[in-house]
């Protein structure tokens, strides 16, 4: 007998199944009925059967990447020491709680609070969220970078796999599109009653309908997601912008459109068709755009010559990995970018390079 947790799972999969057996009576259609029993010509078959396997491959590994990537989760040093869980568990007043993560999270790289200026705390992984990071009650655990949680690949989909999702969709749309444009003259025929009624009929039919349906439907969702990549965001702070110290930006993460693509597909760009992992950063931190300067933290010079762990003018704890420094550096300007520059002295006569990203 299934428990319901069980079922719950299995359930869950019933979406992925689906494509799965669609994909598979597409293999079958396209390979053995249109190519083999439709299309006369040998050298039409041999192009449209390398096109198609290698579209086909393409789609199949950025579709098996994004669903078996794990989602990436907050590291331990994001977890209450044992001191302070205990001592957080037995506060009743929210104030003398969020005293004890201020204590804890004076430390950690954390830009963004809750809507009222608190530590976002996640109660059911009991962990401090990381920057951009937020529970997802479908896989029960706190995502990196959450985007959604996808049901056609039963994964979240977050800073592991955003990349492979990226490139599911477009190969999706490749796929498809490849199959509706060399279908189409023989769905004409077919319909027109130029070839003769055959087993293959129904499957060059439907082939086409299926196709082109699923290409007009994946089109909008893969244009949604380009334009959240160009800006910095995730679905959900698209739809609720983050919140920093200094109030909501919905900005705040973007670094201009190349350095934008760059944190998602790498700077490599050899590297970028392929679902092989490429990302910048950890997932824990990300470089900020600094629209005012924090009073919470100290203020530092940020210039390209001096190598500090500091991130747009706050003090960062963690060291910033390479791929961080390549995304904060300046010696790329990017003329999409429409970036100006203003210094501001502080009391202690250091210099602070404010960078303000126009929005076009």
């Amino acid at each position: 007998m299934l428990s319901g947790s069980q079922c719950c799972q299995i359930r869950a999969w019933i979406p992925v199944i689906f494509i799965a057996l669609v994909v598979c009576w597409s293999y079958y259609a396209y390979v053995v009925e249109l190519c083999i029993f439709t299309i006369p010509n040998t050298g039409e078959q041999i192009v449209y059967l390398i096109i198609f396997h290698l579209s086909f491959i393409m789609f199949v590994w950025s579709y098996w990447k994004t669903i078996f990537s794990k989602p990436a989760n907050p590291s331990k040093e994001f977890c209450l020491p044992k001191a302070d869980k205990e001592q957080y568990e037995k506060e009743e007043r929210p104030e003398s709680q969020q005293e004890i993560l201020k204590r804890v999270a004076k430390d950690l790289p954390l830009y963004t609070r809750t809507g009222t200026g608190a530590i976002r705390y996640c109660d059911r992984c009991q962990v401090i969220k990381p920057d951009r990071c937020h529970h997802c009650s479908a896989c029960d655990m706190c995502v990196l970078k959450m985007d959604h949680h996808c049901p056609w690949v039963n994964n979240c989909v977050g800073f592991s796999n955003y990349k492979y999702f990226i490139l599911f969709l477009f190969y999706s749309m490749v796929y498809c599109v490849f199959i509706a444009a060399t279908v189409l003259q023989y769905f004409i025929k077919f319909w027109t009653n130029q070839l003769p009624d055959t087993h293959a009929k129904f499957h060059v039919l439907f082939l086409f309908f299926v196709a082109a349906m699923f290409f007009i439907s994946i089109l909008s969702l893969f244009s949604y997601h380009l334009w959240l990549v160009g800006k910095n965001r995730s679905t959900i702070e698209a739809f609720r912008a983050p919140v920093f110290r200094n109030g909501p930006d919905k900005n705040g993460f973007s670094l201009g459109f190349s350095k934008n693509i760059a944190q998602v597909f790498g700077d490599q760009k050899k590297f970028w068709p392929l679902p092989v992992y490429t990302s910048l950063g950890d997932g824990h931190t990300f470089p900020t755009r600094l629209v005012n300067i924090d009073p919470e933290q100290p203020t530092v010079d940020i210039q390209p010559s001096i190598k500090s762990n500091a991130v747009d003018g706050q003090a960062n704890p963690r060291p910033l990995s390479e791929s961080q420094n390549r995304l904060l550096g300046n010696d790329q300007h990017y003329a999409e970018d429409h970036v100006n520059r203003d210094t501001i002295k502080t009391d202690e006569d250091q210099t602070v390079t404010v960078t303000m990203e126009s929005e076009s």
